[in-house]
């Protein structure tokens, strides 16, 4: 709970300020893995943001930063771009267990 808790501190409380909108998506993969999805409007640090559980073992978050100035006008076609790679990362994400000794 405190690792869900987080993830939407840092999409939430982190950018309200700056951005001109925060979605969040409900996802659930063809693998089973559920989580949220994160897309932030305007000149924020990060337009792109997930975090990825499956509420009992695994938590993955992640996000994208550039080390440039936040200008949404500049870096939306980049954003958009990498979107999809993200997206890609996330549909086809499977836990891997532990091998027992």
């Amino acid at each position: 709970d405190s690792l869900v808790r987080d993830g939407f501190k840092m999409a939430y409380k982190q950018h309200v300020t700056m951005a001109t909108g925060i979605n969040d998506s409900l996802m659930r993969t063809p693998n089973g893995v559920e989580g949220i999805y994160f897309s932030l409007g305007g000149n924020t640090a990060t337009a792109n943001q997930f975090f990825l559980t499956d509420s009992t073992r695994h938590f993955l978050r992640g996000a994208l930063y550039f080390d440039a100035a936040p200008n949404a006008d500049s870096l939306g076609i980049v954003n958009d771009f990498l979107k999809k790679d993200l997206l890609h990362l996330i549909n086809t994400l499977r836990w891997k267990e532990a091998i027992p000794q």
